[in-house]
């Protein structure tokens, strides 16, 4: 494993904690959604931009939110 700074994790963080989080109910599920929305628009199918991993993750905590709250959408 590369060396892992804590202080410097924490650091970064606090300026990420805002806009990224795990989503807990509708209301942070549409941000959610509407920051991945932002992001696939900017990102399209370039694997290689800087903002790719991010999509990515949104992507990932979109569908856990939808798996758990939404058992409808995956029945469709």
């Amino acid at each position: 494993m590369q060396n892992f700074d804590v202080d410097k994790t924490v650091q970064a963080w606090r300026s990420l904690e805002p806009p990224l989080f795990v989503p807990h109910n509708e209301e942070e599920y549409e941000r959610i959604v509407a920051m991945l929305d932002m992001i696939i628009d900017e990102v399209g199918e370039d694997e290689s931009h800087p903002l790719a991993s991010l999509m990515e993750v949104l992507g990932v905590l979109v569908q856990t939110y939808e798996d758990r709250h939404l058992p409808e959408l995956v029945n469709e």
